[in-house]
C-alpha cells in the first residue's frame, strides 16, 4: 500500500495548533521531542528530553513558539519518510515516551453491545449475527441514553438481572465505575506510518479508533492525540480473563500523529464534540468506512480521567487514557455471517479534522517489528547524547 496519498492528510487541517511530537533521528540513534512551526519540524530536545517533562511544565506555549531549535527539518521530507518506511530519514514516532498507557472500555452503548455478544459468543463470529439480533432487540432500548452509576441504570440492571441478561460488560458500561485497564508498557507505543501487530492465531479482531487523552502528573489533561486499541475479539470474548492477551501485543498500540495540546483554538469540548473517521483499506480491495461522534459517549472525560488518577493512583511521569470506540465492524469480509476480521496488509486509517490521521499497515505481531527500545535504552541515548530527563 503506497502511503504516500496520506502525506497531506496526516496534519490537522487548517490552523494546525499547538503540535508536540517525536521523531526518531538515525543520527542520533534515538529519539527527539518535536514541535511544528510553519513548514518545519523544530527540535525541542535540548528543552525537554521528553514529551512527560515537557507536557508537566508552565510554559509550554512559550517553549513551543520560542525556544531554540537543535535541530530542525523539512515537515513534508518528515511526513514523507514516515508513511514511506524510510528508516535512513529522520521520522516521526509515537508521541508518547515515560508516560503510563491507560484505556477505558465500554465507553459507547454501540460497542458495550457487541462486547455482550463476544461473551455470549465465546469468541466464535458465525454466532455474531443471531446474538446481534437478539441482545440488541433485548437491551437496546434499555440501556441507550442511560447515565452509568444513575438510579435509572440501577434499575436496568435489576431488569436485566431478573431476565438473565446481566453481564460484566453491562457492570463496567452503565454501573458506577468504567472499566481503566493499562493497554500497555511504557514507551511500546507505535506511530503513524508504523505497522500495528495482530496475534496471528487471532481469527477474529478489530481495529479501534479512540481519541487518547495527554494528562500530566498531577492530573490536568492538556491535549488529545488519536489511538488504534487493536483488539482480538476471539480472545477476550473467550474469557475476559484474556484482556491482557487480547490487548497488550507487539505493536498492538498505535498513537498520533502528534499530541495537540490544548490552547484558546482547540480545548476538551472540542474533544467532547470530535467525529472520528475509521477507514480500512485490504489488500484484497476490501474497504470499510465508518465514523462515530465523540458526543455519543456515555461518561464524561473529567469522569474517566478521575477513575485513573486521584488519591487512590498517581503517575509521576503522567499517562494517556484511551477513551473507548463505539467501533465494532460488523460488515461481512467473506461469507456471510462471517464479520469482519483484518487480513495482513490492512492499512488502517483514523482520522478527524481536527487531530490529523494515524495511518498504520496490519502485520501479525509476530511479524512487526520487534519493541526493542526500553527505559534503559532511552536513558542511555538521552545520556549519551548530553541530554537528560529533567526532575519535576
Amino acid at each position: 500500500m503506497d502511503y504516500r496519498r496520506h502525506v497531506r492528510t496526516v496534519l490537522p487541517e487548517g490552523d494546525s495548533g499547538s503540535l508536540v511530537g517525536r521523531v526518531f533521528d538515525p543520527e542520533e540513534r534515538g529519539p527527539s521531542v518535536v514541535t511544528v512551526r510553519g513548514d518545519r519540524v523544530v527540535d525541542l530536545s535540548a528543552v525537554a528530553a521528553t514529551t512527560s517533562e515537557l507536557l508537566d511544565r508552565s510554559d509550554v506555549p512559550a517553549v513551543l513558539a520560542d525556544a531554540p531549535a537543535r535541530k530542525e527539518w523539512a515537515l513534508d521530507e518528515v511526513l514523507d519518510a514516515t508513511l514511506t518506511g524510510d528508516a535512513d530519514a529522520v521520522r516521526l514516532i509515537s508521541p508518547i515516551d515515560l508516560q503510563v498507557i491507560k484505556a477505558a472500555g465500554v465507553t459507547f452503548a454501540k460497542s458495550m453491545i457487541e462486547r455482550v455478544i463476544e461473551e455470549q459468543a465465546k469468541g466464535d463470529p458465525t454466532k455474531a449475527v443471531e446474538l446481534r439480533a437478539k441482545i440488541e432487540s433485548a437491551l437496546g432500548g434499555a440501556i441507550r441514553g442511560v447515565r452509568p452509576g444513575s438510579p435509572e441504570a440501577e434499575e436496568a440492571k435489576r431488569i436485566l438481572v431478573a431476565e438473565g441478561l446481566w453481564s460484566q460488560y453491562l457492570e463496567v458500561g452503565i454501573g458506577p465505575d468504567p472499566e481503566i485497564f493499562t493497554k500497555a508498557p511504557v514507551l511500546s507505543s507505535v506511530g503513524t506510518g508504523h505497522p500495528i501487530g495482530v496475534l496471528s492465531r487471532s481469527t477474529w479482531n478489530n481495529p479501534e479508533p479512540e481519541v487518547v487523552l495527554a494528562v500530566t502528573s498531577d492530573g490536568r489533561i492538556v491535549g488529545a492525540a488519536l489511538g488504534n486499541d487493536v483488539n482480538l475479539r476471539d480472545f477476550e470474548g473467550r474469557s475476559a480473563l484474556l484482556l491482557a492477551e487480547a490487548k497488550d501485543n507487539n505493536a498492538s498500540c498505535a498513537i498520533g500523529p502528534f499530541i495537540r495540546l490544548f490552547d484558546e483554538g482547540f480545548g476538551l469540548d472540542d474533544v467532547r464534540t470530535l467525529t472520528v473517521s475509521l477507514r480500512v483499506d485490504g489488500p484484497d480491495g476490501f474497504v470499510l468506512e465508518d465514523s462515530s461522534s465523540m458526543s455519543e459517549m456515555s461518561r464524561q472525560l473529567e469522569e474517566l480521567v478521575g477513575h485513573a488518577w486521584g488519591p487512590h493512583h498517581r503517575y509521576p511521569d503522567g499517562f494517556v487514557l484511551f477513551t473507548g470506540t463505539m467501533f465494532a465492524p460488523t460488515q461481512d469480509r467473506d461469507e456471510p455471517g462471517s464479520g469482519f476480521t483484518h487480513r495482513t496488509g490492512d492499512v488502517v486509517t483514523i482520522s478527524t479534522p481536527q487531530l490529523g490521521a494515524l495511518v498504520n499497515e496490519v502485520m501479525t505481531a509476530e511479524d512487526a517489528p520487534d519493541w526493542d527500545f526500553g527505559i534503559r535504552d532511552l536513558i542511555g541515548n538521552l545520556t549519551a547524547r548530553g541530554l537528560s530527563i529533567g526532575a519535576r
